[in-house]
């Protein structure tokens, strides 16, 4: 027996309004109307005609608004730009570079919808999401873009927002990670970053163009990690980038030669140099300058011809730091060609070869220097002298670490003389045995604190001396490795951090701190019955005993102190 057919499905209900003419009332499809359009009677005639009662209410909305603008009010009827109560509008994927929260044209409830995220079931606006993701370290940031669609848009906004930026490059990252997060960033203004990888002119050539407003920039290595940067490639970077103000790159020893020429550089600092056969720097804007050589370069380095031009290419540079073997008194007489009157602070570090010939150099050019470090030199206390005269209403930091010729007749010399000085470093001048003996030194431009090896040659200082300091402003005193003295007076009143490291032949007895605000005192290496002594002076200066005694060898200390 034959299967019946299947009776036909009943029609779909009609969820799309009329498929009808509005004009002549025909179907839609493939229909062409030629009716003509109504046209409103005038003023004296009869009224307007009256709708079919085949007309659309699409159609009745058309024309109901008047004749004025009809394309206009046409367009409500497009089913591709407006919804329908059977089909939402479905809004468009917003991408994480896109910014969120803010209204759109025409919004309504679901702008404020889209301005608030659910957060452990409960509503959190969006800017109080994105503060919170604000103090965030960059990995924590990443992690929270990947849990939803919200905290995806909360993390883009705190990285279109950042302006600021420290990283941690990996070893096994590649310069990937840094062309798919920087472009992220674009408000990102300053740039510190510490390298575990190789850097080469991939790594610039991104930086280059990820980050287009980029004002700072600081790379860092780390000690299984190579600088793979040439001059070229830094010349073509700082030629791209004419917004940036500050740069400093650390273990620059492949770079064979300086030849910057930029509008807008303000600060450079560039370490471990090895030997430049050029030196260039076309700044006029440049006020900071910084070059660390390594300690056993031997290169051919014209640091004569780099001073001498410096008074032609960077005329408004007022802080210098060369840290070199190869300084001596012809590159200090070419600083005083120069003619830069307006240096502040001066770093030459490292020039056995500077004599008291170099120190009445820079008294002729410089008039008023805040700071002076001249450790590792050979000058002497006819030196110190020079300089007291020449600088007693302005210097505030003297560095003579490291200065064989310097005895105590000139370190007292500087403190009566300087009334002004605050921080004064004479590590290892006074010293028993310095004869092929390799010690730490400091040297900083700001003043701060760094180690540096150098091969010491000079004369043996006589032991058992007697130093006596008294000033009313000095803050930090160094007297670290200063073997040679057995009796110290210090009387000041604002003194708080005083180094005493290494000074093996200081007695307790002939110990005499009279430092009411002392915090900070370092004595690694000293006697026991010392540290006891200076304990106990401390504590009865003081009301509360709130002082810090360190006396760990080779270690740093949390407070940032060296335990040499």
């Amino acid at each position: 027996m034959a299967s019946q057919p299947k009776p036909p499905p009943p029609p779909r209900p009609k969820t799309r309004g009329n498929y009808n003419c509005g004009r002549c009332g025909q179907p839609k499809k493939g229909h062409v109307c030629v009716a003509p359009v109504p046209v409103a009677a005038p003023s004296g005639g009869g009224g307007a005609p009256s709708p079919s009662p085949s007309t659309s209410s699409g159609a009745a909305s058309a024309s109901g608004g008047g004749g004025g603008e009809p394309h206009r009010l046409r367009r409500a009827l497009s089913f591709d730009e407006a919804g329908t109560p059977s089909s939402p509008e479905k809004k468009p994927k917003v991408e994480g570079d896109v910014e969120m929260g803010e209204p759109e044209e025409g919004g309504g409830e679901d702008d404020d919808d889209d301005a608030v995220m659910e957060v452990g079931g409960r509503p959190v606006p969006r800017e109080v999401m994105a503060e919170v993701l604000r103090r965030l370290g960059p990995r924590g940031v990443m992690a929270a873009a990947g849990v939803s669609r919200g905290w995806r848009d909360c993390a883009g906004r705190v990285w279109r927002a950042a302006d600021e930026l420290r990283l941690r490059v990996l070893a096994g990252s590649g310069a990937g990670i840094l062309a798919a997060l920087l472009p992220r960033c674009a408000a990102l203004s300053c740039l510190h970053l510490r390298m575990e990888r190789d850097v080469d002119a991939t790594t610039l050539a991104c930086l280059a163009s990820s980050c287009p407003s980029l004002k700072t920039l600081e790379i860092t290595m780390a000690a299984n990690a190579t600088n793979r940067m040439t001059g070229e490639d830094l010349n073509h970077f700082v030629s791209e980038k004419p917004s940036l103000s500050v740069l400093k790159i650390g273990g620059c020893s492949n770079l064979d030669f300086i030849n910057l020429c930029s509008s807008s550089l303000s600060v450079l600092w560039l370490s471990d140099l090895c030997s430049l056969s050029k030196s260039v720097m076309n700044c006029p804007n440049m006020s900071e300058l910084s070059l660390c050589f390594e300690q056993q370069s031997n290169g051919c380095t014209d640091l004569v011809s780099l001073m001498d031009a410096m008074g032609r290419t960077c005329p408004n540079l007022n802080k210098m730091h060369i840290s070199s073997n190869q300084l001596s008194n012809e590159a200090v007489f070419a600083l005083e060609s120069a003619n830069l009157r307006g240096l502040c602070m001066l770093s030459l570090i490292l020039g056995s070869k500077i004599t008291d010939a170099a120190v009445a150099s820079i008294v002729r050019s410089c008039t008023s220097l805040e700071l002076l470090d001249l450790s590792g030199s050979s000058i002497s206390d006819n030196g110190v002298g020079m300089i007291c005269k020449a600088f007693p209403q302005t210097l505030s930091r003297l560095l003579l670490a490291l200065c064989p010729n310097v005895t105590t007749r000139g370190i007292q010399l500087a403190t009566a003389q300087l009334p002004l000085l605050q921080l004064m470093d004479c590590g290892m001048s006074l010293c028993t045995n310095l004869n092929n003996e390799k010690g730490p030194m400091f040297g900083d431009i700001n003043g701060g604190i760094r180690i540096i090896r150098k091969l010491c040659a000079a004369k043996k200082q006589p032991i058992h001396q007697k130093l006596i300091i008294k000033h009313s402003n000095l803050k930090k005193l160094s007297l670290w490795g200063c073997s040679a003295i057995d009796a110290l007076y210090v009387n000041c009143p604002e003194l708080n951090d005083l180094n005493l490291n290494s000074c093996t032949n200081l007695h307790p007895e002939r110990l005499l701190l009279q430092c009411p605000n002392l915090k900070n005192v370092h004595a690694a290496g000293c006697q026991d019955m010392l540290i006891g002594a200076i304990r106990n002076q401390v504590n009865v200066n003081q009301a509360l005993p709130s002082f810090k005694l360190m006396f760990v060898h080779g270690h740093e200390s949390p407070q940032g102190k060296l335990h040499l």
